[in-house]
């Protein structure tokens, strides 16, 4: 079996830089590179001047090759159990420049509707959060909180993401046994799965990588420092570069915590650290969008990822709403698992999910 895609470096090194912002280092976490970078870039397209230039420092210059990237990642295919929502709410009154709109109608479950912001805005977030939910099978119940839609919104950007993918090869139920962790609090035992088999592994920059696979192109890659020192930092983008590249099949012993993680945050004060600060100030400039100025009031990310014996399921969402700017924010490999570790669901050459365990949460026996 040949080894899947390597994400694009434009890729990585987005990861890579926010989720060292993302990163609080004794807490787990989770979030989709594919569901931020997804708006993100749409937003560069449409952004001008110093506002895109912020952004296309984090997301990449080659925009529509990144876009292109992600919608090959949640391309539809018999038999993938994966779901997905680009979706762009204008009210009905905002004049959209026809190139943007074309652009969100390009991406993969396109959605183009207008939304009475004015009349009836917690209609239109109850309706969006009900979309949302029901893309991603009510993991994501509530993207958008009461107050972040309100009757001075111009328009919605929602991307939306649910995946489950099953191992190549199960692990046997009757192997997950007890197993100390050294969580950052302390050693304590947690429910740690068994396999030995052939697995793409690399080492590089004091890391190693083991990748999980799954059907239809699907993996779970976990990251594990060499240093047992009790927070790993942030991923580099080199380093993550190094070790897609130098993959190798071998045979490996893994011993993998079941772990469940869920993350709900803001994203524009992790950007603004990033660089990314024009846009969601007077200063921004989304000529590109509409001949109205407009900035981003708020961008909202949630996620979700469960891994058990039988494979993976997890589920995101990111929003950004805009207001009126100006006017209104060969011996076995052994890979145990029993320290904080990195990991990234990833389809094809796009990291759908990324984050860390620091001490995992059991979500208990695959049923």
């Amino acid at each position: 079996m040949r080894l899947s895609t390597a994400p694009r470096t434009d890729h990585l090194a987005f990861a890579a830089a926010l989720d060292r912002a993302l990163t609080r280092p004794e807490d787990s976490h989770v979030w989709s590179p594919y569901s931020v970078a997804t708006v993100l870039s749409l937003l560069a397209s449409g952004a001008r001047e110093r506002t895109r230039e912020q952004l296309v420092s984090l997301v990449g210059e080659d925009l529509r090759g990144h876009l292109k990237v992600l919608d090959e990642a949640v391309a539809p295919e018999e038999g993938l159990d994966l779901s997905a929502l680009n979706g762009l709410y204008p009210r009905a009154d905002l004049p959209l420049r026809a190139g943007f709109e074309d652009l969100v109608h390009e991406r993969v479950a396109a959605e183009v509707e207008a939304a009475d912001f004015l009349g009836d805005a917690e209609g239109v977030r109850t309706s969006i959060n009900n979309r949302v939910s029901r893309v991603t099978h009510g993991l994501v119940d509530e993207l958008l909180p009461q107050g972040t839609v309100h009757p001075d919104t111009r328009f919605l950007l929602v991307n939306a993401l649910w995946v489950t993918m099953v191992w190549t090869n199960p692990f046997e139920m009757e192997r997950t046994t007890q197993r100390p962790f050294h969580a950052p609090a302390g050693r304590r035992d947690v429910a740690t799965m068994h396999r030995t088999e052939r697995l793409p592994h690399a080492r590089a920059h004091g890391w190693s990588m083991v990748s999980l696979e799954g059907g239809h192109e699907l993996s779970l890659d976990l990251f594990l420092p060499d240093d047992q020192a009790p927070t790993p930092p942030p991923l580099r983008p080199e380093e993550l570069e190094a070790l897609y590249g130098g993959r190798t099949r071998q045979q490996v012993d893994l011993a993998l915590p079941r772990f469940a993680v869920e993350t709900d945050t803001s994203l524009l004060e992790p950007l603004d650290e990033l660089g990314v600060r024009d846009a969601a100030s007077d200063r921004a400039r989304f000529d590109g969008i509409s001949e109205v100025p407009l900035k981003v009031d708020a961008m909202l990310h949630q996620s979700v990822l469960r891994v058990d014996e039988k494979g993976a399921e997890g589920a995101a969402a990111t929003a950004a709403m805009m207001v009126m700017s100006g006017a209104v924010p060969t011996r076995p490999v052994r890979f145990t698992v029993d320290r904080p570790f990195v990991f990234a669901l990833r389809r094809r050459g796009a990291l759908l999910f990324l984050g860390r365990v620091s001490d995992p949460v059991d979500p208990g026996p695959a049923r």
